[in-house]
């Protein structure tokens, strides 16, 4: 099965030293045991664009979907057995980079 594990915060490029040290260790480790698809961090909202194009007549706008103190700063894209493996290994990510997040499945997986 696969998960994304989306990183929450509240700023952008925030990781101390420290962090990223757990963060780069956690990530080595997910490799090694085979669980590693995908990870990175995200610029802030601001560099976002809404593009919708559903009638044709495609609409940009700059900016952000949603309008929150909080939001998403980073993913990780893992594989799983089940959904107790992923949710330790969201655990253990909440701990590496001191920050909240959240865990979902994909979709037909």
């Amino acid at each position: 099965m696969r998960f994304l594990i989306s990183v929450i915060d509240d700023s952008t490029g925030s990781a101390t030293p420290t962090e990223m040290t757990a963060v780069d260790a956690f990530n080595q480790r997910l490799m090694a045991d085979g669980h590693w698809v995908f990870a990175d961090g995200l610029t802030a909202p601001h560099a976002a664009a809404v593009i919708d194009n559903r009638s044709n007549a495609v609409v940009f706008a700059d900016g952000p979907l949603h309008s929150a103190r909080e939001y998403l700063s980073g993913c990780w894209i893992i594989t799983a057995p089940n959904i107790e493996t992923a949710r330790q290994l969201a655990a253990e990510a909440s701990k590496c980079c001191n920050r909240k997040v959240e865990l979902r499945p994909f979709l037909g997986h």
